[in-house]
């Protein structure tokens, strides 16, 4: 088995946001790192502010020191804009009627910002692009009925974004916007102008899952990469061709982890797979893709694990945290007993050597990023059982629960 390199990947999209910018889903780089350094946490710790919010599993983001968060407000999914200071509350904007299954309403899909402009993906599949000034909605397109594509909650018969909803986040690169539609007849995937809102091209018979987008620099040539509900695959962000795909055949189709590119290696993880590394490399005038490695055991459900150095850290499937090797797929270690109770996810941000990783317990736990072992520096119950991913800018946390949403000063340098 051979050793690939293992450099941090910047997507291009907001790699220039600010240490006070948690712009898209997992943070600028869309990897779970964050500006400065944490050493340990407070014995207590006080929310600056605290607002009520109400049911949704989306996750907050923030831009130029506003805070943005999606949430059901009397039987409409809602998009709130706060002064990140605060918590006051500046506009809030209905945008599609609220939807949901047996594991809670509201909207799961996290919104993106890009300059001026706010995106917001709802349970049900509609999608809208608004003005971050003011809230009001400059474009919108329907899963449904533009494209086809019916959210039938709990009726249908596979774990995909037609029954739970639509989870996954799309992404802006530059001058384009790339969302998971998840049609059968040829727009699995569809890229639109990010001003207008015009279709450029559509792409796939696939289904959506609930994971989220990457764009990332793959054997020489830079492409968006996306684990379907069918399959990992790669297409080129210009005309949608698909570059290469590699079939993953799960369990009820649940895709809820981020794919994690890796020099060349692409990581997917699920119940069913496990966590399994793809090699990408030119094949000719094209591309293919081959198995790096596997480990069939981590069969790590929601949580995607973040790179530190050359190795990942995530929520593992045994009511455990994990540390696994990303050159081969080996275990380092594994915690059990973290988040009292926790089985599914975790969340976790990296800053410098350590991290934070949010439980759905709503344990909030420091660790140090060291392979050799397991090493605590500190946890705090900080929320209600939550599986929002938190947000992170300027030294304070963001996080939700299902019934109030919370900022808190770590006292981060």
């Amino acid at each position: 088995m051979k050793t690939i390199l293992v450099p941090l990947i910047l997507l291009g999209a907001h790699q220039f946001a600010t240490a006070a910018d948690w712009p898209q889903w997992r943070g600028p780089a869309r990897d779970g790192h964050a500006a400065g350094q944490l050493t340990a946490l407070p014995k207590e710790l006080k929310p600056v502010w605290k607002i009520s919010a109400g049911p949704g599993h989306s996750s907050p983001v923030l831009a130029g020191g506003k805070l943005i968060y999606l949430d059901e407000q009397d039987k409409k999914e809602t998009v709130h804009l706060l002064d990140a200071a605060t918590g006051t509350e500046i506009w809030r904007t209905p945008f599609a009627d609220a939807a949901g299954d047996e594991w809670g309403s509201g909207p799961r899909s996290t919104p993106f910002v890009d300059g001026d402009r706010l995106y917001a993906q709802s349970c049900n599949g509609e999608f809208r692009c608004l003005n971050l000034a003011d809230g009001k909605i400059i474009w919108e397109t329907s899963f449904a009925n533009n494209y086809g594509v019916k959210f039938v909650g709990s009726k249908a018969g596979e774990g995909t974004a037609a029954r739970r909803g639509n989870s996954g986040c799309g992404l802006v690169d530059g001058a384009r916007v790339y969302l998971p539609v998840g049609s059968v007849v040829g727009a699995g995937i569809v890229c639109f102008d990010k001003l207008t809102g015009k279709e450029i091209w559509k792409s796939l018979n696939d289904e959506a899952a609930y994971s989220s987008f990457m764009v990332g620099t793959l054997a020489g040539t830079r492409q968006l990469v996306a684990l379907t509900a069918e399959a990992l695959v790669g297409l080129e962000l210009g005309d949608g061709k698909m570059l290469w795909r590699v079939p993953f055949k799960t369990g009820a189709k649940r895709h809820a982890a981020s794919p994690v590119i890796i020099g060349d290696v692409v990581t997917a993880n699920s119940q069913t797979i496990g966590l399994v590394g793809t090699r990408i490399s030119r094949d000719g005038a094209g591309f293919k893709a081959v198995e790096a490695w596997a480990n069939q055991s981590l069969k790590i459900n929601l949580a995607t694990p973040v790179l530190v150095g050359r190795h990942l850290y995530s929520q593992g499937v045994n009511k455990d945290y994990v540390c696994v090797d990303a050159t081969t797929g080996a275990l380092q270690w594994s915690q059990p007993g973290l988040g009292r109770g926790n089985k599914d996810y975790a969340s976790t941000i990296a800053l410098g050597k350590n991290l934070l990783v949010l439980f759905e317990s709503g344990e909030l736990v420091l660790l140090a990023a060291d392979p050799s072992k397991y090493t605590e520096l500190g946890r705090l119950q900080v929320c209600g059982s939550t599986w929002s991913h938190p947000a992170f800018a300027d030294g304070k946390l963001y996080g939700r629960d299902g019934r109030e949403l919370l900022c808190l000063d770590l006292g981060v340098k």
